[in-house]
């Protein structure tokens, strides 16, 4: 046990004193704020940035005349001439498309076309979609002896609010803001796992190649060297996320004071003031508040936990994995036959988790996933923000414990072979031999 924790030491200490993991550590969160804070000023200002797409409409079917509404984003201008010249005027300006309208045949109105000189956005051209379905549909409907005043006041916008019933009662809960923090732990772990389990394997790797592990087998046992570099790197990786946590936590907040509003601030202290109350409920029209609102559904000291459990976990399993292979190779080149296999259940649990999961975090084939060690520590982290009773988790955090015991004892029985293995490419059947040496 000393030994290991030399070993942990060793790899601890090294890393965290390099000036790489320093940089990093301090320069993620930045760049990680900046990073959102260009995607949402772009978003927000790219289309004024680009200007107003023009659009001219020659309307052959004579119905969509005067009805197509325009906002800061899109001009409709009607033409009465010919294809061929609206194409010219087309193809002579830069952000100007051609809406063509043929006549209807019955009616449904077949082959509409949008003509740029560019590929049109799926965005833009989806909203042109809509709005020519919505003339339509009111068309049919006044057809049908309906008002246009009835058919303004048909049009509802709804939301809903989601409740969870407890033993403790009703319980406020957001959809939107689940599928969110639930997929970023997702993604995080998926970063985090590959991240960290490929450091394991090079620094295996070095230490093969340069001769250095025959030195360190004489004084300390394969599964002492596997264990002790396995920990020391999780425990850099914990410090690393817990560090960019603080950080971005502290940037974070430090930004939204200096950049919130003066009103905002005194809305907010308000509303502090009044811990039952609810920010929506004062600003329903709001969609800060609704954001607010959204994020204080989530426990996120629960999902911090587990976060915190199925990273150490999922690094811990797959960390063994990534071990051997790295005993088993002799540079970098040669892994890439191995690591696909290895790494397809962890890249299949994330696919899964953003298609199905999201979507079905009750059904059963997501309760089984998030048993299964391979893939418990994405889909569970999904599932988790949506509710989970309490023995799914307490069984899935155990198969994953016993998984990974599992998952080292075979490791290591192809890390004592291989790390002492020269000249020679291993191969699956090799891999498998090596499990049953004495």
């Amino acid at each position: 046990m000393n030994k290991i924790l030399l070993i942990v030491s060793r790899e601890y200490l090294t890393r965290v004193r390099k000036k790489s993991f320093i940089i990093l550590t301090i320069l993620v969160p930045l760049l990680i704020m900046l990073m959102y804070a260009g995607i949402f000023a772009l978003v927000i200002k790219g289309d004024e940035l680009s200007g107003p797409r023009n659009v001219i409409v020659i309307d052959d079917s004579g119905i969509f005349k005067n009805k197509l509404k325009e906002d800061k984003t899109i001009r409709f201008s009607y033409l009465d001439a010919s294809i061929e010249e609206a194409k010219k005027i087309v193809k002579s300006g830069d952000n100007t498309y051609l809406l063509y309208i043929p006549k209807f045949e019955g009616d449904q109105p077949l082959h509409i076309e949008l003509m740029a000189k560019k590929q049109a956005g799926l965005g833009f051209s989806s909203d042109i979609e809509n709005q020519l379905e919505n003339v339509i549909r009111d068309r049919k409907l006044t057809e049908a002896g309906i008002d246009q005043k009835v058919l303004d006041n048909l049009k509802t916008n709804i939301s809903i609010d989601t409740k969870k019933l407890t033993e403790k009662g009703e319980e406020a809960g957001s959809s939107g803001a689940a599928f969110g923090v639930g997929m970023a732990a997702s993604i995080l772990i998926y970063m985090f796992i590959f991240l960290y389990g490929v450091q394991v394997m090079r620094g295996v790797i070095e230490e093969k190649t340069n001769r250095i592990i025959e030195v360190i087998i004489s004084s300390v046992k394969p599964f002492q060297l596997m264990m002790g570099k396995i920990i020391g790197v999780a425990l850099v990786g914990l410090t690393q996320f817990l560090l960019w946590v603080i950080l971005t936590s502290t940037i974070g907040s430090v930004a939204m004071k200096a950049l919130m509003p003066a009103d905002a601030k005194h809305k907010i202290e308000q509303m502090q003031k009044q811990p039952g109350a609810s920010i929506k409920a004062q600003q329903p029209d709001n969609p800060a508040a609704k954001i607010f609102d959204a994020l204080n559904t989530i426990p996120f000291g629960m999902i911090l936990g587990c976060f915190l459990f199925y990273f150490l976990g999922g690094y811990l399993l797959y960390s063994a994995i990534f071990a051997a292979i790295g005993s088993a190779v002799d540079n970098e080149t040669e892994t890439q036959q191995f690591m696909l296999p290895v790494t397809l259940p962890l890249i299949f649990a994330f696919i899964f988790s953003v298609n199905f999961v999201v979507n079905n975090p009750d059904s059963p084939i997501s309760f089984w996933m998030s048993m299964i060690p391979f893939f418990s520590p994405v889909v569970m982290m999904v599932r988790i923000p949506y509710g989970v009773a309490p023995w799914e988790l307490a069984l899935s955090m155990a198969l994953l414990i016993a998984g990974f015991f599992g998952t080292v004892w075979l490791a290591a029985r192809i890390y004592r072979t291989g790390i002492l293995m020269y000249g020679k490419k291993a191969s699956w059947k090799e891999l498998g031999k090596w499990l049953f040496y004495k």
